[in-house]
């Protein structure tokens, strides 16, 4: 038998014993339009952490952020530990993502357009990445132990498929304080029948937006460079 013939093999016992863990998020307490108009509830991350410890070798796993209109997208990024990020720069002006922040301290340092950099991240944590160029920008990389996980959709559904066990869920949204994500947290125990769970409740009003400072620790200037680059195209 073939190696591949051995992986197509093992996906469907994988497919066969997997049951589907599904569940909806509702927001409150917001002061964003986009979700008190628009009910838009994506962007939380749903884990799913084996109780029992896994010896499986996590598999080599690449993702991308990319730089666009001076945007970073996605916005929020849910990945394995060891998963390595590509920062493509897709706008005509220079970028420089970094984060200061414990989950992951790390610059890429300024790049023109047209060009990448990559970062692995080699320990969970939360990430919260910006732009040493442009203040606006900001994203998270939310860095897992585990290889089950969903982001939300717009109307906050989720679903994961698992092989049968008991879990730890837990939830990260950006604009909860971890007091209240802290209460979300429970066991879940997964059969060979998939399971609902019901509805999960995230308060918005613990959420203070705190502004951030460049790369060096210091104000971002009065106004940022957004000079094109000499070789770029429009």
């Amino acid at each position: 038998m073939t190696w591949r013939s051995l992986i197509s093999f093992s996906l469907l016992i994988y497919s066969a014993i997997a049951a589907e863990v599904s569940g909806t998020i509702e927001l409150r307490d917001s002061r964003l339009d986009s979700v008190t108009r628009r009910h838009d509830y994506s962007g939380v991350v749903v884990s799913l952490a084996p109780v029992r410890s896994v010896s499986d070798p996590k598999p080599v796993a690449r993702a991308q952020m990319i730089q666009k209109n001076k945007t970073f997208t996605p916005h929020v990024l849910p990945i394995l530990t060891g998963t390595t990020v590509d920062f493509p720069n897709y706008d005509p002006i220079f970028h420089n993502a970094f984060s200061s922040y414990s989950g992951q301290v790390f610059d890429v340092g300024l790049y023109p357009p047209g060009t990448s950099r990559a970062v692995r991240f080699a320990k969970p944590g939360i990430v919260r990445v910006f732009c040493n160029i442009h203040p606006s920008m900001s994203a998270i990389i939310v860095v897992l132990d585990t290889p089950y996980f969903a982001k939300t959709a717009p109307d906050g559904a989720f679903k994961i498929d698992v092989p049968p066990g008991d879990y730890e869920l837990n939830v990260f949204h950006e604009r909860a304080s971890e007091s209240a994500l802290g209460t979300l947290s429970r066991r879940v125990t997964v059969g060979a029948e998939s399971v609902h769970l019901p509805a999960l409740v995230i308060s918005e009003s613990g959420y203070l937006p705190v502004s951030h400072t460049n790369k060096y620790g210091k104000p971002y200037p009065p106004s940022a460079s957004d000079s094109v680059y000499p070789g770029a195209r429009n």
